[in-house]
């Protein structure tokens, strides 16, 4: 791995983990699409989607593990609904893995998009949150914990199916359904995928799957992006962090709803 490559890939880790601490989306959504075509369009070489594949989920996973720290640390994330939604979103992942082995290419791709929509179509409906006094406390939120182990297994089976790990869904319903604040949503979101991303970390690190090398440079430059961005979140409007969440899931829906397009034709 030249130096020019590594700096890349740092680079690209810190990108993808700064937009982890400030939204709380896992980061595959930007990592993929960053990783298949920054390096070749630099002239560094193209990496295969397999690799892609192995660096994203080594960057999810550390960058949602920093970020729910980091975000956990200013009780920015509710324990309880982390522990309750966590666990049966990884249940529901290993569920929709398998259940992928059924469902054809094409018919991925477009639960993938119906996600997306269905996740920015919730944004855009959710009732108007304004920035209170402080930061909300996890202990003064209502949880009905069947409600939120119903959407963490519903969100798991489909992120299962597509491979994904479905913040761009779990944070809209979080928020929608549960009435959870943004600012803990976001905190939440990132526990929660720690639970969905360890299955496939474990995985694919026991089958030898992960470059070791780009692994670790991606890493060292994400963990300083996700304490950045968890920087920033704290500091950020309510309002802004939504209408970016808003336009990023919108913007993942467009672009996979012309992949669904184009396969079909």
């Amino acid at each position: 791995m030249s130096a020019a490559l590594a700096a890349c890939l740092a680079s690209l880790g810190f990108v993808g983990a700064f937009m982890s601490g400030l939204l709380g989306i896992g980061g595959a959504i930007i990592m993929i699409p960053l990783l298949l075509y920054v390096p070749g369009g630099l002239g560094l070489g193209a990496l295969d989607m397999k690799v892609v594949a192995a660096l994203s989920m080594v960057q999810v996973f550390f960058a949602a593990a920093a970020g729910s720290l980091a975000h956990g640390v200013h009780g920015s994330v509710h324990r309880e609904l982390a522990i309750s939604a966590g666990a049966a979103a990884a249940f529901g992942s290993l569920l929709g893995g398998i259940g992928s082995r059924w469902v054809s290419s094409w018919g991925l791709l477009l639960a993938f998009a119906l996600m997306a929509t269905l996740g920015a179509g919730l944004m855009w409906a959710a009732p108007e949150e304004r920035d209170g006094d402080g930061l909300p406390k996890p202990e003064e939120q209502n949880l009905s914990r069947p409600s939120a182990a119903a959407i963490g297994v519903s969100v798991g089976v489909m992120a299962g199916l597509v491979g994904a790990g479905g913040a761009f869904l779990l944070i809209p319903l979080l928020i929608t359904v549960l009435k959870v604040p943004t600012r803990l949503t976001i905190g939440s979101s990132l526990a929660i995928t720690v639970w969905t991303a360890s299955a496939g970390f474990l995985g694919k690190l026991v089958t030898a799957q992960i470059p070791f090398g780009p692994a670790v440079v991606l890493v060292l430059g994400a963990l300083p992006g996700v304490a950045l961005g968890e920087w920033a979140s704290r500091r950020t409007r309510v309002h802004t962090l939504r209408g970016l969440l808003t336009i990023l899931i919108a913007l993942a829906a467009v672009r996979v709803w012309i992949d669904v397009l184009t396969a079909f034709h």
